[in-house]
């Protein structure tokens, strides 16, 4: 299985990119990376670890409450030049606490950051939490400032860190042996994921920074790829978005021509699908076009992803109750949960084609989540706060411990019919494109000459139930898709969190630069882009391997 293989440590750059093509270019700018890495800290580094940014090709907005998605990894990355500091060896101060970074980023916007890990107060408190720690990956015996309302680069990486220290340095205390703690790191960044694009740099960062703390510190030995994701995961819930997984699973699992299905219950699960590759028709890739509006998840969440996650943990409460399943006061499970109670599975894993049965005899049941209309302006389908804590059938105290207490949001009224409907309708055109992508790859001639449209009418339908039952589109985001389509594209949809950030459309490549030429004319934004502001906009891409750590000679 994908996710139990180790990650890859390659000892040269044309192992771990195999394309020639690719590799040459790439090389320059590994190379440029390392010699500024020696410029600024005075030493070489050890290591370059690369994390890809991903595209969702379909699936959104669902895998954080358990539902499969579909997304691939992209040739755009962060790669970060790591190694041991050497700064507390000639005397320094910045670095000389345990396990205190330097970090440094090509991109001059972003500042110069030096900070260190503050083990919590000594004495037998803080050694029950190291044991605790270390039982159950509990919260470890250190501390990290991390500001969840304001974004700051420097947060990823300290998220990345502390799922490092927690698993690996829980008995790091006052007084204990030095080999007890992590050591002083220097580290420099670069990155062609925009930022804020849809595109999951910050996925990217989280996955890179934490796979640059496990090597520096020689924990990576024994990781597999599925640990790394995990680990991801929870790091990334630091910086104050409750992530679901799919940005690391693709950012860590992909191999080049495959997209991911990846799967969450009742464990992480990963398999690999080629994408089809028609020999009478033409090819298709994936071309990724940014609105140039700014989606940051952290920023906007208590409107959009958060609150995304608490309507759909709360609509599965509500739901349960209608069904007659019974749930504890301090259970919260998710649809997918509901749905494994309702089947009468609760502990198994449905093979695929089970999945999809049941998903179709469940969705009329997701009616029953549908409010009238008496005392609420006509055609709204959402319900008050005080009207959801009433459905929930618990008190204002444990509704706000259950579903609040642990996150901020906002909203006038809470739509738990329209995002219910969302996840099952998207659960099952996640496992549609999946069965289209296997039906062709199955074909022993060429695959279908109607492939292609069949991917594409998935992803228009995905991108109406995103714009229209999960509202995570925006204006922009839909005349990019309109535009898209009117250019040729098989599909387009909006991709990643949403509320901005990047489409992604499926468009034969011999069609490419014509398609890139009629967005740029068509979207007003575009017009006045040129050379690489134009292809850091718009570009095509195809499935790119996943993380990986590029070890340097000494």
């Amino acid at each position: 299985m994908a996710a139990q293989l180790p990650v890859p440590v390659f000892t040269s750059l044309d192992q771990a990119i195999p394309d020639i093509q690719t590799a040459a270019v790439q090389a320059v700018r590994y190379s440029q990376l390392v010699e500024e890495y020696e410029k600024r800290f005075g030493h070489k580094p050890t290591y370059i670890a690369r994390a890809p940014g991903r595209v969702n090709l379909i699936g959104e907005h669902i895998d954080y409450v358990l539902f499969g998605a579909f997304p691939a990894a992209i040739e755009r990355d962060i790669l970060i030049a790591c190694g041991p500091s050497l700064s507390s060896e000639s005397g320094a101060t910045e670095t000389s606490a345990p396990g205190g970074v330097r970090a440094q980023n090509l991109n001059p916007k972003y500042d110069p950051q030096t900070f260190a890990p503050m083990l919590k107060s000594a004495g037998p408190s803080a050694a029950e939490e190291a044991d605790a720690a270390s039982a159950v990956h509990a919260e470890p015996a250190w501390h990290l400032d991390i500001n969840t309302r304001e974004l700051r680069w420097e947060s990823y990486i300290k998220a990345g860190y502390y799922g490092v220290l927690s698993r690996f340095f829980p008995a790091a205390l006052a007084g204990s042996d030095k080999q007890d703690h992590p050591v002083p790191v220097d580290l420099l960044f670069t990155g062609s994921v925009p930022s804020g694009s849809g595109l999951s740099s910050s996925a990217a960062m989280v996955v890179a920074s934490t796979l640059a703390f496990l090597t520096v510190n020689n924990k990576l030995d024994g990781v597999t790829k599925g640990q790394l994701v995990e680990m991801a995961m929870e790091n990334e819930k630091r910086v104050g978005v409750n992530s679901g997984g799919l940005d690391q699973a693709a950012s860590v699992i992909c191999t080049p021509h495959s997209a991911l299905y990846v799967t969450f219950f009742p464990q992480l699960g990963a398999e690999l699908i080629p994408l089809p590759t028609p020999r009478t028709t033409p090819r298709a890739v994936f071309v990724c076009a940014n609105s140039l509006v700014v989606s940051d998840k952290v920023v906007s969440a208590k409107w959009h992803y958060n609150l995304r996650v608490v309507e759909t943990l709360v609509g599965a409460r509500v739901l349960a109750n209608k069904l007659g399943i019974q749930l504890g006061p301090a259970d919260r499970p998710t649809f997918r949960e509901i749905l494994s109670r309702w089947l009468g599975t609760p502990e198994s894993e449905l093979d695929t084609d089970a999945l999809k049965v049941g998903i179709e005899r469940f969705l009329p049941e997701v009616e029953k989540l549908r409010p009238g209309h008496e005392g609420r302006p006509a055609g709204e389908e959402g319900v008050t706060m005080q009207e959801m804590i009433e459905l929930s059938g618990l008190s204002a105290e444990q509704f706000h411990k259950v579903y609040l207490s642990w996150v901020e949001v906002e909203a006038e009224y809470f739509q738990l019919y329209k995002r219910a409907r969302h996840v099952f309708t998207e659960a099952l055109r996640v496992i549609e494109f999946r069965d289209v992508c296997l039906r062709a790859n199955a074909s022993s001639d060429a695959p279908p000459a109607d492939t292609l449209q069949q991917l594409g009418a998935l992803m228009d339908a995905s991108h109406e139930s995103c714009a229209t039952l999960c509202e995570s589109s925006c204006p922009e985001v839909d005349a990019l898709c309109w535009l898209a389509k009117a250019a040729g594209a098989y599909g387009s949809r909006t991709t990643g969190a949403g509320w901005g950030g990047c489409t992604v459309s499926l468009v034969a490549e011999d069609r490419v630069e014509e398609f890139i030429g009629k967005i740029k004319e068509g979207y007003a934004p575009y017009r006045e882009l040129e050379g690489e502001r134009l292809r850091e906009a718009s570009f095509a891409t195809k499935p790119s391997a996943g993380a990986f750590v590029l070890k340097l000679d000494a």
